[in-house]
């Protein structure tokens, strides 16, 4: 039997097909109808998500992602102030970790523009913090907060955190670290399931699980160093349980099996090479094999062990309910429409999701360290359209003025 599983997982059912192009227009034009569906068909957007390619485009994702999470782009709170931030209790550890999140932005972004994306992102989060004060922040949650940054841009993204950090997070979020053991503690079960021989290694060796604790408590956006990636990767983790971080992480160990065993059966040597996480993995065919063993092993069956059913996941136990929220959500053409006709029936303007740019007269000049112009498009752009438009800029050319002002 044990075989039979293990056989699965390497087979892995990864489509190959000739007609990729036309394969790609099929699954745009199933998200969109998915998108305009009345009420939106959620289930055909988690399989999209989920499928070979993900969502495809950093535009879907910004229609996409919020869906998954049921959240209303058109019902946000407007942005929240910066009065007495400094006085939180974690403002001086946010600070520092984002200081240190340089390279999570893309590489020709000028100094600028990471810089107000920087405030940005402590913003996010101490507003995050601050409506739910029985969370606590912990050292990678700024990297999830960054990826939703550049793809959806700030209001949208504090929304996305406010829930993920209710839900998909909440285990990582305690005072101590219990809980955050407790699912790392799944993972030898899991490889136990498939590879006993490997985990039996793994046992001799007493690694244990530490080496995936940045993977799972940053999504793996800390340890991937190619953005595209980690996008990948949180378009499956945002259409499945939140289990399925540490079933990839039970996928990563099981694909590097040859190289583990053939490691010194020593605790410090197995931990050294399963903490570096190699960049040419071949992330389809990890995120299949994952998706396989959830399916042949749910995180119900393997809470049965003696070692897991001693302490109850938030995470798990009310992702049920969640799933059940997301259900009944009208498209944005409708909603946007209700919000406008709500506006002008209380004789208030609507609600936008961008801020007012001052966009420079006469042709003025855009560029400089420091310039207020400069700043003050890349505050509009990202909280309207999401950062992840910059993601894709390999040289300062790609920065020119004309591109910007297209994008309004």
């Amino acid at each position: 039997m044990k075989k039979l599983k293990r056989k699965k997982l390497n087979g892995a059912n990864v489509p190959v097909t000739k007609e990729v192009d036309c394969g790609r227009k099929q699954k745009l034009a199933e998200i969109h109808q998915a998108l305009n569906s009345d009420p939106v068909d959620i289930e055909t957007l988690r399989r999209a998500a989920a499928s070979k390619g993900g969502l495809l485009t950093n535009e879907l994702r910004r229609k996409v992602w919020p869906k998954l999470l049921n959240i209303n782009v058109y019902e946000l709170p407007y942005k929240p102030g910066r009065d007495g931030r400094e006085n939180h209790k974690d403002y001086n550890q946010v600070v520092l970790d984002v200081r240190r999140s340089m390279k999570r932005f893309p590489n020709a972004m000028p100094s600028a523009e990471r810089a107000v994306l920087q405030e940005q992102l402590v913003d996010i989060i101490l507003e995050v913090l601050r409506c739910n004060p029985q969370l606590n922040y912990y050292q990678g949650y700024h990297d999830v907060a960054v990826t939703l940054l550049l793809v959806v841009g700030e209001r949208v993204a504090i929304a996305m955190l406010h829930t993920l950090s209710k839900y998909h997070l909440r285990d990582f979020m305690d005072p101590t670290m219990d809980s955050t053991k407790h699912i790392l503690n799944y993972l030898m079960p899991l490889l136990e399931e498939v590879d006993k021989e490997l985990h039996d290694f793994m046992m001799r060796a007493e690694v244990g699980t530490i080496f995936a604790l940045s993977w799972l408590i940053t999504w793996y956006g800390h340890v991937l160093s190619e953005f595209k990636h980690t996008l990948r990767l949180y378009d499956l983790f945002l259409a499945s349980h939140p289990m399925m971080p540490i079933y990839l992480a039970a996928t990563i160990v099981l694909h590097r099996e040859q190289e583990v065993k053939q490691t010194e059966c020593d605790m410090a040597m197995v931990h050294f090479l399963l903490s570096r996480m190699p960049q040419d993995l071949p992330y389809e065919l990890l995120i299949s094999q994952s998706q396989d063993l959830f399916n042949c092993c749910p995180p119900a069956l393997l809470a049965k062990r003696v070692a897991l059913h001693s302490r109850k996941s938030l995470s798990i136990s009310t992702f049920k309910a969640f799933q059940l929220s997301t259900l009944h959500q009208r498209p944005d053409s409708v909603l946007q429409c209700l919000t406008k006709a709500q506006a002008s029936a209380t004789s208030r303007p609507a609600r936008h999701s961008g801020l007012d740019v001052v966009l420079p007269a006469n042709g003025g000049q855009w560029w400089g360290k420091g310039n207020r112009m400069v700043k003050m498009a890349v505050w509009g752009l990202s909280a309207t359209l999401g950062a992840a438009v910059f993601a894709v800029a390999q040289t300062a050319m790609e920065w020119a003025p004309d591109a910007l002002l297209q994008l309004f």
